[in-house]
């Protein structure tokens, strides 16, 4: 682990060079990804520093143990060492945690479906209140959220809404949100003062941006043939057609209304271009569909990330036994501190997946 450290140490400290470089600031494509690449390493490099701090402490403390008579000053050495170790473990665990793989989507804008679940209008209701929290959360990170479609209810209830929040890491925050949300409370027209349990399902997606086609030579097979039908002599009499398989996917396209070989070559090129478009993007609708019912469930009462208990003002996150009694603030957009317990309990699980 520690030679994985220097090494990022070592680099971060090269990019911190090339972004003074004169010809890299005037390039802004070069430092924006100079500037992405030093923000992701500098928690390293920092992390790197104390533990080079306290290692050097330790050392020194022991060298000075080694030749110190005086009681006192060795007992107060004696507890130094003790200290910086405890730290020093402190910083394996945090150094490890630093350098799990990164989710390639946490960075992108995401997609929020909420759908009330058991409960009726107490259901749809809640609804409301999640996709209310969800926007407060997302105005308090001057995040743009757009509606964009939603099936609401006379009493301002929620049945089905799904919105956009775009923002630089909007995923990496709400991707914890997926799942059964249980509210227990007392409906406004419950007479009887009777709680109810109710329900909402929560889906989060990232949203992925247009697909970019690449194609390359070496998967194509490309046919050259004599052209048919009209056109007159040059036509027929030349292997002007192309004819381009996509090998990888098997998309065939062919294009002969050209005279020339290279213009329909060009043609061709251009409609497979579009044509793996729509495949690529058919794939990700897919990918996307398949995520959702995955985290959908049924909206049954006993399948729940969270419960939300109002008479006791209590916050209850069921993967992790995270209780907090700030209901009031956490519905209004509060969520930091339950999402950075849920951020930690993830790296965690990861790390000893890796360990074992």
């Amino acid at each position: 682990m520690l030679k994985k450290i220097r090494f990022l140490k070592e680099k971060f400290l090269e990019i911190e060079k090339e972004m003074l470089k004169p010809e890299n600031i005037a390039n802004s494509k070069k430092y924006t990804e100079l500037c992405k690449e030093y923000n992701e390493l500098e928690p390293i490099s920092l992390k790197y520093d104390e533990y080079s701090k306290v290692q050097s402490t330790i050392d020194a403390d022991t060298e000075l143990l080694a030749v110190e008579t005086d009681n006192e000053m060795r007992s107060m050495l004696n507890d130094e060492i003790e200290s910086c170790k405890t730290r020093m473990s402190e910083l394996d665990e945090e150094i490890k945690l630093l350098l799990l793989p990164k989710d390639d989507n946490d960075d992108r804008n995401v997609i929020i479906e909420i759908r009330s679940g058991a409960g009726g209008e107490e259901a749809s209701l809640f609804g409301g209140v999640l996709m209310r929290m969800y926007t407060m959360y997302a105005d308090g990170k001057r995040w743009k959220t757009e509606v964009l479609s939603i099936n609401d209810t006379e009493l301002g209830g929620v049945k089905e809404a799904t919105i956009r929040i775009s923002g630089k890491g909007a995923y990496s925050k709400f991707k914890y949100e997926s799942g059964v949300h249980r509210v227990q409370r007392v409906p406004e027209t419950e007479s009887s003062g009777r709680i109810h349990t109710s329900t909402a399902t929560v889906a989060v997606l990232p949203e992925h941006e247009e697909v970019d086609v690449e194609i390359n030579e070496k998967d194509l097979n490309i046919d050259v043939y004599r052209s048919g039908g009209a056109g007159g002599q040059h036509v027929n009499t030349t292997d002007s057609a192309v004819r381009i398989t996509h090998l990888p996917t098997g998309i065939v396209v062919a294009c002969q209304d050209e005279r020339s070989q290279i213009k329909n070559r060009e043609k061709a090129m251009s409609i497979l271009k579009s044509k793996l478009y729509d495949y690529y993007q058919m794939q990700i609708d897919e990918e996307y569909a398949n995520n959702r019912r995955s985290q959908v469930g049924t909206g049954d009462r006993s399948e729940r990330i969270r419960t939300y208990n109002y008479p006791q003002g209590r916050i209850s996150d069921h993967r992790i036994n995270y209780t907090a009694y700030n209901l009031d603030a956490f519905v209004n957009g509060d969520l930091d501190d339950l999402i950075a317990s849920l951020s930690v309990a993830e790296k965690k699980e990861k790390l000893e997946r890796i360990t074992l």
